[in-house]
């Protein structure tokens, strides 16, 4: 059986974090998820409101770095459940619990709010940083060097 979702939205409201009584860490949130195709009679795209638990480290992660409108990419499975409401009702919820959320939009750089991956918004990305003391060549100049110490043995 498969039982796998992945979703991407923005959150409504900031995590809530709580703590059962055995001790452990669970982080709820609701993301507004945007449908891929527009309704026949309005032409606007809905919305689905959709809940989200998190345990244990992806909890405290989830509530350390993610607030109300930040882009969230969610990966996990789908939970349908059942339980009697104050008044003695029977109700259904389903909800995503997640085994893995990332960022879905980056930081703008000085203002601390947070937009999308796009040309358009303004966010400039910063200059890559040479790894292991080795820097990409320049644009146009000669992309291959000759290696000076090469013994011609492979390294596998």
């Amino acid at each position: 059986m498969l039982n796998h979702i992945t979703i991407m939205g923005r959150l409504v409201a900031d995590p809530d974090l709580r703590t059962t009584p055995s001790g452990v860490t669970v982080a709820t949130i609701r993301l507004a998820v945007d449908r891929d195709f527009k309704n026949k009679q309005t032409g606007e795209r809905e919305t689905d409101f959709i809940n989200v638990v998190a345990w244990r480290q992806t909890a405290e992660f989830v509530s350390r770095y993610f607030t109300k409108g930040r882009m969230a990419v969610v990966e996990g499975r789908l939970q349908i459940r059942q339980y009697t409401d104050k008044e003695g009702n029977k109700r259904t919820a389903a909800e995503v619990v997640a085994e893995n959320i990332y960022f879905g939009d980056s930081r703008r750089e000085g203002d601390g709010s947070y937009a999308p991956h796009s040309a358009s918004s303004g966010y400039s990305a910063p200059a890559p940083q040479p790894m292991g003391g080795y820097a990409a060549p320049a644009a146009g100049a000669d992309q291959f060097a000759e290696l000076s110490d090469d013994d011609g043995d492979l390294p596998f």
